[in-house]
């Protein structure tokens, strides 16, 4: 995805749903998606260990199954080994676009998003891009 496509995605995208979400702020789960909700994204939190508590003005929930309600973007904080584990809650949401942080990578994770035709960004984090295509 290049970078005119990001920032039309980033500009009309509303609501992101963050896996592997951390209440400690000095953990990328936590300073990335609070940056993105200080920007006016709505944030749906997703871990299980802090599942009913609240983080940037939404419930906590345990898994991607419990949001019950359509995502712009699913941001992906979990190690690459993890990424399997959720494949198939990760389709049945369809999230419009998956991105997996710096660092993440899994090559056949990302083959069955883009075989189900699901965007997907790997390898990069999601606050610098967007620092980058919102200076």
């Amino acid at each position: 995805m290049n970078a005119s496509e990001l920032r039309a995605y980033l500009e009309k995208a509303r609501t992101i749903a963050v896996l592997g979400a951390h209440k400690d702020p000095s953990r990328p789960a936590h300073y990335v998606p609070k940056y993105l909700w200080e920007r006016g994204y709505r944030i749906l939190p997703v871990n299980p260990r802090f599942a009913g508590e609240e983080l940037f003005g939404e419930r906590v929930v345990a898994s991607l199954r419990e949001l019950g309600e359509p995502v712009d973007l699913l941001d992906v904080f979990r190690p690459p080994e993890a990424l399997m584990d959720h494949l198939e809650e990760v389709l049945a949401l369809r999230p419009g676009l998956v991105w997996l942080q710096s660092g993440i990578r899994h090559p056949g994770f990302e083959a069955a998003l883009r075989e189900a035709g699901i965007p997907l960004v790997a390898d990069r984090c999601l606050m610098v891009e967007h620092r980058r295509l919102f200076p």
